[in-house]
């Protein structure tokens, strides 16, 4: 969704995190591991230096490549997440993803319908629908991501980073408007992290802000690129 506001004003490489889209998958969630998976692949294109740009679950990640590698990043952008510790935010999502009876669908829109008792937003049901797809020889619906994995170590997901380190250059971090995940109270812990950091808020939407109002999120990420 932001690849289309921003591809044609920036050369734009998304990744798939691991147990994530077409990437492998793993047995045991990590943070670091996560992170120098990307910085490896970076290296493997001989790409020296980006602007990351990443959100939730992505956006911690981001975080902790910054905190490890900083010379590798030119700036930061964090879509709705801080570095903290969160309590579980996404049970429903879960329980929407593990209802889908994959046996028995013969397309996305009957996906659709099962998880929508348990996420109400349209917007946010056809960003997970994206990972959903069907084999071409045998017809089986699948999900591309680790979802046993990511269900099994999702309190490992909601911890916060860890590092001895700080990353000094520009931070972006863009807030849902009706989202909890950017708390004042978060502030001190993620300055301490990200000194030259800065918040822009996106009105009217909650913790999928890139997919309820991708054009307005590419607006800010331009223009703290630009400057």
């Amino acid at each position: 969704m932001l690849r289309r506001q921003l591809n044609k004003e920036f050369n734009i490489i998304s990744i798939d995190l691991p147990d994530h889209g077409k990437s492998q998958h793993s047995e045991q969630f990590s943070f670091a591991t996560y992170a120098q998976s990307i910085i490896h692949l970076l290296s493997s294109l001989d790409i020296t230096t980006i602007h990351l740009v990443g959100h939730s679950l992505g956006g911690k990640v981001a975080m902790q490549m910054a905190l490890f590698q900083p010379d590798l990043i030119s700036t930061l952008t964090v879509l709705d997440i801080a570095p903290v510790t969160y309590e579980p935010r996404h049970t429903n999502v879960f329980k929407a993803l593990l209802s889908v009876n994959l046996a028995q669908i013969d397309d996305r829109k009957e996906a659709d319908e099962q998880m929508s008792e348990f996420v109400s937003e349209a917007s946010v049901r056809q960003f997970l629908l994206k990972s959903l797809y069907q084999d071409n020889e045998t017809g089986d619906w699948h999900w591309r991501f680790n979802l046993a994995l990511l269900d099994r170590d999702y309190a490992l997901l909601s911890k916060g980073i860890v590092s001895e380190q700080k990353f000094s250059k520009p931070v972006l971090f863009l807030k849902g408007q009706n989202s909890d995940y950017l708390k004042a109270s978060f502030t001190k812990q993620t300055i301490e992290f990200f000194p030259n950091s800065q918040v822009r808020v996106i009105s009217g939407v909650g913790h999928w802000l890139h997919a309820e109002k991708p054009a307005e999120c590419a607006k800010h990420i331009r223009t703290f690129l630009r400057n």
